[in-house]
């Protein structure tokens, strides 16, 4: 389980923050009626860190973020099991302003 950074005292940079966006069909319809963008972010982020990283790496102004712990799924391989890695998803959403293309 990796550490939260604000118990740890690490000031991770944004790009650290940001892992990639979380481009889906889901997502899409979210980001074009929510103003709402999903983005896999780091374990050790918190709110903070992700609202921040969020407004320097793309200029825009951050109403909410949510966040959500992923965990990893059962998978196999022959006679072997195993999991693939938890993961951290953050759904930030925009002032109605603001919009981020990724295309």
């Amino acid at each position: 389980m990796a550490r939260d950074a604000t118990k740890t005292g690490l000031e991770l940079e944004p790009h650290q923050i940001i892992l990639r966006p979380l481009v889906t069909e889901k997502g899409m319809h979210k980001a074009s009626r929510n103003n709402a963008y999903a983005f896999e972010v780091s374990r050790m982020a918190g709110k903070a860190d992700v609202r921040r990283a969020v407004e320097q790496l793309f200029d825009v102004k951050v109403v909410g973020v949510n966040i959500q712990n992923r965990k990893g799924k059962p998978r196999r391989s022959r006679f072997r099991g195993g999991a693939t890695n938890a993961w951290k998803k953050a759904i930030v959403t925009l002032d109605p302003e603001h919009r981020i293309n990724f295309f």
